[in-house]
């Protein structure tokens, strides 16, 4: 889904993809079944914000079947062609920043799309019938509008920076005994985050159609801690 994102992102008016025939992939994965999801899902999504789907392709034909590829191909840049230049073309009405805006928006949530999809992106669809219903319209604008975010509890975070380590976008603000923020402007909303905290702590929470509450400021995240009778270090206030 990246890949063909990043194409629109840099100007390409078409992406066709082509994979082996369906139930004859030489992998025990079939992974040309996860790439038939995947480009239904983003043809809807293309629709949702307004990109003609039909720059977006999938066929499925073998080595031997030279011929068919050719056909495929010309047939695609033919449809390509009469469609127009990206975001100009028919039913697009875009002009260059808002384009590349949108699809830096759908881009950034690649990874939570995959994760709410998942069961769906591993269906095996057998028959094209099933192909146009298979995500509806309601159902991509719920996954835009529904979207979740990640808050870290002051109260319960301990500062001990294992989220930090595991996010992979380095989205989380941590320091040695200071309360740990999530930048909500870089967090792809994979949930990493929740998996990585300890059980005992829990400070991560998932948040679904409410704002995120906002950061404490930086002069009050520090942890102050006091010395139990056993020795250990236990988390009494913050500073300020």
């Amino acid at each position: 889904m990246g890949f063909v994102l990043r194409a629109f992102s840099d100007g390409i008016d078409g992406v066709f993809i082509g994979g082996c025939h369906l139930n004859e992939c030489n992998y025990v994965t079939h992974g040309n079944y996860h790439a038939l999801t995947m480009v239904l899902l983003l043809k809807k999504i293309m629709e949702h914000i307004g990109l003609n789907p039909e720059r977006l392709r999938i066929a499925f034909m073998s080595a031997a079947d030279g011929n068919i590829f050719a056909e495929s191909v010309d047939d695609f840049v033919k449809t390509v062609k009469e469609i127009g230049p990206l975001g100009k073309g028919t039913g697009e009405k875009f002009d260059d920043n808002e384009l590349q805006s949108k699809l830096a928006e759908v881009t950034k949530l690649v990874p939570y799309i995959k994760l709410e999809k998942m069961e769906k992106l591993g269906t095996r669809l057998e028959k094209p019938a099933e192909y146009d219903t298979f995500f509806t319209t309601d159902e991509i604008e719920k996954l835009f509008t529904d979207v979740v975010s990640y808050y870290i509890d002051p109260e319960k975070c301990q500062a001990c920076m294992t989220c930090a380590r595991r996010c992979p976008v380095e989205a989380i603000i941590s320091a040695k005994n200071q309360i740990h923020v999530i930048d909500q402007e870089k967090c792809i909303k994979c949930g990493t985050c929740v998996e990585a905290c300890p059980p005992k702590f829990s400070a991560v929470t998932k948040i679904s159609g409410e704002p995120v509450p906002p950061p404490l400021p930086e002069d009050k995240r520090t942890i102050v801690r006091k010395k139990s009778k056993e020795g250990k270090e236990d988390k009494e206030d913050k500073e300020g």
